[in-house]
């Protein structure tokens, strides 16, 4: 999938749904998300979904408990060692996603994926006490390892269909605060690596305040961030972004507060950070023509109900947003 398959007013998911059912949330993913349909990961059915234990599982010195809790196996290691397999406990929301893509009348033209990303995964590792080095190597390879793994399976699944596959960074924050364990430069270099392992449109979710130079310098397709004013700091990199091509994913809706039934207010936000932006430098067209939307985090925290409500007001803003796109289109003859 090349970017020019993207479009403005695309709506998807981030992350995580609380779903304990696994048909269940694929048929919500399906329902709300038409244009770009999201694989979810279920903690809440099987904590072996979690965004670690789902991931680091493939190097064979870390263990995961039957609760998801993750150790390291004394003696085993392996530089090279890296053993990726799909199966219910860790992908069960996955699965069922594709089983449900391949029943359709009509497969889904792009469905968008996620896994955690190097720089998460070997922030995990240190947790467990890998040297930093080390962690990111094996972090690094992991990931790569599994996003490929993703890629073939859905091709095998969907040979019609395209991916979008994001990296999701919480980790991002760790660059934010005094004697990160590894410079910027090399953070990127790692995530870099891993976004080039997977042949598909790429992108990397900024949970919250993270190093959001980090991940434009790593060179995704697509950035996700959440409206905040934070991002007025970071306006110039966003403005040479869009003027490259790139998307940005605005977490539009609130996943950390009550949000209410109504987009509009949601859609002010939105709106009054793209005029700030613009003030800034960036440009209108381009922020309306290449805007996803998708709810600020993974909604796992959430009842199904809320996370449905979640999803809906997604939809909402991303075909205003569309509209607002194809407005600026028609106004200049494009």
């Amino acid at each position: 999938m090349t970017r020019a398959l993207l479009h403005g007013g695309i709506a998807t998911a981030i992350g995580s749904l609380p779903h304990p059912d696994a048909p269940d949330a694929a048929a919500l993913m399906f329902r709300t998300m038409p244009d770009l349909p999201a694989a979810p990961s279920l903690p809440c059915r099987s904590p072996h979904e979690g965004m670690l234990a789902q991931w680091l599982r493939a190097l064979p010195e870390v263990a995961v408990g039957p609760d998801g809790a993750l150790s390291l196996v004394p003696g085993v290691f392996d530089a090279s060692a890296v053993s990726v397999a799909f199966d219910s406990a860790a992908h069960g929301g996955l699965l069922e996603f594709l089983d449900l893509a391949v029943a359709l009348p009509v497969p889904p033209k792009a469905i968008k994926l996620q896994l955690s990303g190097p720089l998460t995964l070997a922030l995990a590792l240190i947790d467990l006490g890998v040297q930093p080095e080390v962690a990111f190597a094996r972090a690094s390879r992991c990931a790569s390892a599994w996003a490929q793994a993703l890629v073939d399976l859905v091709k095998a699944r969907l040979p019609e269909s395209e991916v979008v596959m994001f990296f999701d960074e919480p980790g991002l924050v760790h660059w934010t605060a005094d004697s990160p364990v590894m410079d910027v430069e090399s953070a990127s270099d790692y995530l870099s690596n891993a976004l080039a392992a997977p042949e598909c449109v790429v992108g990397v979710h900024v949970c919250g305040a993270g190093a959001l130079d980090i991940a434009l310098a790593a060179g995704p397709d697509v950035i996700g961030i959440d409206v905040h004013a934070r991002w007025l700091d970071h306006a110039v990199g966003l403005a040479r972004f869009l003027d490259g091509g790139g998307f940005i994913a605005w977490g539009a809706v609130p996943t950390d507060r009550p949000i209410g039934e109504l987009a509009a207010p949601l859609w002010n936000d939105l709106v009054a950070l793209w005029c700030d932006l613009t003030q800034r430098g960036c440009d209108p067209v381009l922020l309306r023509r290449q805007a996803m939307v998708t709810p600020a985090c993974g909604l796992a925290l959430h009842g199904p109900s809320q996370a449905e409500r979640a999803l809906r007001l997604t939809r909402e803003l991303a075909d205003r947003v569309f509209d607002q796109a194809l407005g600026t289109r028609l106004s200049i003859g494009a």
